[in-house]
């Protein structure tokens, strides 16, 4: 009978027996599968029944053990090994981002959109800026001049936002995170911060004309159509000139719709880095030092070709614990460069004709409020992000274990 027994950061076999039997019980299959940390395909190429199979081909491994019960009925274990680079798991992985980022999104709806109104001064509202209480109340007023809808308005646009954002920011995670960090081994947390921020800054690249929109959705106090916001903001006249420190950028009308995206970047680099990174870091921690967040009998099924098992699922009040620090982080360290970036957003609604720059934003907002005014909304921020980033990456666990990417 050949035993599993592990040492550092890889597996052995030993006792292999001589002669040519190679059905191993199901007990030892299971052990190894189980309880040994780290194991590689071809040891357990080793183990395997005759009846099973694997494909090896360059896009999935599809792999199975197959074994004998106690009554002699024949057993099938499956485990799913992706090649990370293959356009099955970049598929997957987007899937399970944007149904993430859309469950999560839907959930703050009313909150995010208080928290715009708070964030681009708008006169309306103003008044209840700067208190716990004042996102109730602002809530109440929305409801009562616009109906419950109007707690959602720019929802929709959200939704067709964050889908593809979601799902762009998780896939490019995975993909950086794959580039700088092959094997677990190769894991820091600097690189871990560097593969959050990278995704960060690819996601936003491509969906943020729609972010313009929802925000300026959000911000408009009567109900406007969303082809009709479209057509306005892209023919505001400031998309057909440009102040000198823009010279080397197109005088394009389509730069309408990237009011703020410099200052967007800016605030992503530490918003999405710090955001992967706790949330990773938090996870980490719990695994190896809080065995009671863990989901009890996991099957971890087969090593990936570092010889590295799937990470064991935390529960999911555990993994929600996770996110919610990670989100609580990431705005606090972001919130300045986002209050400014929606000052630049809503600009073209104040005055269509010019663009203004992001110090000129940050200095009218410090000459009027101080450093407070760089904070403006914290209150609602945390309100809307912790609950929102938690739910976003519990369900993108519990997505990629349906989907078999974990």
């Amino acid at each position: 009978m050949a035993t599993l027994s592990s040492t550092g950061s890889g597996s052995t076999l030993s006792k292999l027996p001589s002669s040519g039997h190679h059905n191993i019980g199901a007990s030892s299959i299971q052990q190894g599968l189980v309880s040994s940390p780290v194991s590689t395909e071809r040891e357990l190429g080793n183990q395997k029944d005759p009846g099973s199979r694997s494909t090896g081909n360059k896009d999935s491994t599809e792999s199975a053990v197959r074994h004998e019960s106690k009554d002699g009925t024949k057993q099938r274990s499956p485990a799913t090994i992706r090649e990370t680079k293959s356009l099955d798991y970049v598929i997957r992985s987007m899937i399970a981002g944007g149904v993430a980022g859309t469950a999560a999104k839907t959930a703050i709806a009313p909150l995010d959109r208080v928290k715009i109104l708070f964030q681009a001064s708008n006169p309306h509202f103003e008044k209840y800026a700067g208190t716990w209480t004042g996102v109730f109340k602002a809530a109440r007023d929305i409801q009562r001049t616009s109906g419950f809808q109007g707690l959602f308005q720019g929802n929709s646009a959200t939704i067709l936002r964050i889908f593809p954002y979601a799902a762009i920011k998780f896939m490019a995670y995975e993909q950086y995170r794959n580039l700088l960090m092959p094997t677990r081994r190769d894991e820091t947390p600097y690189k871990k911060l560097v593969a959050g921020s990278m995704a960060g800054v690819t996601s936003v690249f491509f969906t943020y004309p729609m972010d313009l929109i929802r925000v300026r959705l959000a911000y408009e106090t009567k109900a406007t159509p969303y082809t009709a916001l479209v057509r306005k903001i892209y023919n505001e006249p400031a998309g057909r000139h440009h102040p000198a420190h823009m010279s080397w950028f197109p005088a394009l009308r389509i730069s309408n719709f990237y009011r703020g995206f410099l200052c967007s970047v800016a605030g992503m680099i530490p918003y999405a880095g710090v955001s992967f990174f706790t949330h990773d870091v938090a996870q980490e921690f719990c695994r190896e030092h809080l065995p009671w967040t863990l989901k009890a009998n996991q099957n971890r099924g087969l090593p990936d070709k570092n010889g590295d098992y799937a990470r064991p699922e935390l529960r999911t009040w555990a993994e929600l614990a996770c996110g919610g620090l990670a989100g609580a982080i990431s705005q606090t360290s972001a919130y300045p460069l986002e209050v400014v970036r929606r000052r630049m957003q809503v600009a073209g609604a104040l005055d269509p004709g010019k663009f203004v720059g992001m110090w000129e934003i940050a200095k009218q907002i410090y000459v009027g409020k101080g450093v407070r005014g760089f904070f403006v909304g914290l209150s609602i921020g945390y309100l809307k992000v912790t609950p929102m980033v938690a739910i976003s990456f519990t369900v993108y666990e519990r997505m990629k274990t349906l989907l078999e990417i974990n």
